[in-house]
């Protein structure tokens, strides 16, 4: 047998490139969402003294600055990461922050696919959850060891 196929590194190099490969995919998938009504390729410039605010209660803003959610769309995030607290406690940290990820993309896609702009202000994720249920928030910080919930998202 040649010795190529006796070394194991590639094997144990799989996983990783698999998750690489999924969440490469997701991103992409997730990546091509524009707010309905926006104008791409226009030479006249849109200006307007408030941010667009998609069907679902958020306030997408521009660029750089942070996106704005209503109550209803912040409790939703809040009853996603609630029953799963005590998974995260016996889970451990590590798969705990898959878990936070996955809700949090859920979350975004539920409410107008806005993953890129919670991409682009992670921080959304502590400022609703802190202002909507702190109860939830605290213990998610606790189960992951985190500082913030926005330093645990890899997306």
């Amino acid at each position: 047998m040649h010795r190529r196929w006796k070394s194991s590194s590639w094997i144990k190099r799989l996983p990783l490139v698999a998750a690489v490969t999924a969440v490469v995919a997701l991103v992409a998938a997730c990546g091509g969402n524009s707010p309905s009504g926006s104008s791409q390729g226009s030479s006249t410039p849109q200006t307007s003294s408030s941010a667009p605010t998609t069907s679902s209660g958020v306030q997408t803003g521009t660029p750089g600055t942070p996106l704005q959610v209503s109550d209803a769309v912040a409790q939703q995030l809040c009853d996603l990461i609630k029953p799963q607290l005590s998974d995260w406690g016996v889970q451990g940290p590590t798969l705990g922050k898959i878990s936070l990820n996955a809700s949090v993309h859920e979350w975004g896609l539920r409410n107008g696919g806005i993953n890129i702009q919670i991409l682009n202000d992670k921080e959304v994720v502590d400022r609703v959850m802190t202002k909507q249920c702190p109860d939830v928030h605290t213990q998610a910080l606790q189960a992951l060891e985190l500082q913030t919930l926005a330093s645990g998202l890899a997306f």
